[in-house]
């Protein structure tokens, strides 16, 4: 089956998320277990009972995220008695959501994963001093607005980069704060339709990130990571890979790079797939592949009812 199963990146979190599993699945209980072990840290607490400032904080939000998404997997692999990669082909994560399509597919071991998400987050957290860095998402624009506005409106000491080319139309930029304010309050003079800063608490996925990859580059290189059962659509390139020396390198380049989604989803209806399930928190991945390809299906599963009616349509 030409299924593919993509997992949600930060700003997905809510709490409460994955509750309803934790007090009904064994399976799911597993996992967030293993991940409060792992961290020796009761994350599930803060997810299902804390105060959400707490879990949007970074460290916190992206193992977070992970667990929740894995709880979901573990549940529909034991309602169907048989494996994700059974019923799926293809598998990509928005940004951290790339450690949870690894996790999914058996590459990375979940508390391997949890533990290199909370590394990811305080190295994320701690590479640029607050308020340095800024992110903006944009509406109506195209990557040749962003190259001109780099070229001719950015001073050459700022770093204004694409962190997501999301959709037509839609991505979202980082890099010095002065550099996003600018693009903010003359958007419309630039061919913007629309600008918005982003509550985020630092710049990712641009080389103000570059020291926090370079932190970063020995924990992804001792991890434990083989070939996953799933083709995984990597943020990076946009492209097939499943080799786990340059699924290492993927994961160290992402830190600094574009999450390419737009092209993702594209190369993947490309090789065959036309339906698209979201596994985790929030539904904005199956949003952006309706705007990506409005021929193909997508579907969010978040929780119980979700989980059940997906698998009785998929036994029918």
């Amino acid at each position: 089956m030409n299924n593919a199963f993509i997992f949600p990146g930060q700003g997905s979190q809510k709490i409460g998320m994955g509750k309803d599993l934790y007090n009904s699945f064994a399976e799911a209980r597993e996992v967030f277990d293993e991940v409060d072990d792992a961290l020796s840290l009761k994350l599930s607490q803060i997810i299902f009972d804390g105060e959400e400032e707490k879990l949007k904080l970074t460290i916190n939000a992206q193992p977070a995220l992970m667990c929740m998404s894995f709880a979901i997997v573990r549940v529909i692999e034991k309602m169907l008695n048989k494996s994700l990669s059974t019923i799926g082909k293809f598998t990509a994560g928005h940004s951290l959501g790339e450690y949870s399509a690894l996790v999914s597919s058996r590459s990375i071991k979940l508390s391997d994963a949890a533990k290199i998400l909370r590394l990811r987050g305080e190295s994320m957290q701690s590479a640029v001093p607050v308020n340095i860095g800024a992110m903006a998402a944009l509406i109506g624009v195209d990557i040749d607005i962003i190259h001109k506005i780099r070229s001719n409106y950015i001073d050459n000491n700022e770093v204004l980069d694409i962190a997501n080319d999301n959709s037509p139309g839609q991505m979202v930029i980082s890099g010095h704060n002065t550099a996003v304010e600018k693009v903010i309050a003359d958007y419309k003079s630039l061919g913007i339709k629309k600008a918005i800063k982003l509550p985020v608490s630092a710049p990712f996925h641009c080389r103000l990130m570059q020291k926090a990859a370079e932190d970063m580059e020995g924990h992804i290189n001792a991890l434990n990571v083989i070939s996953p059962n799933m083709i995984l659509i990597n943020n990076v390139d946009a492209t097939p890979i499943t080799d786990p020396f340059k699924i290492k390198e993927s994961l160290i380049k992402q830190i600094t790079e574009t999450v390419r989604w737009r092209e993702s989803i594209q190369n993947m209806c490309e090789l065959g797939s036309s339906y698209f399930i979201e596994l985790g928190a929030g539904n904005v991945l199956s949003g952006l592949v309706k705007r990506i390809n409005k021929n193909v299906k997508s579907i969010s599963i978040q929780n119980i009812d979700d989980i059940e009616n997906f698998v009785n349509n998929l036994e029918r």
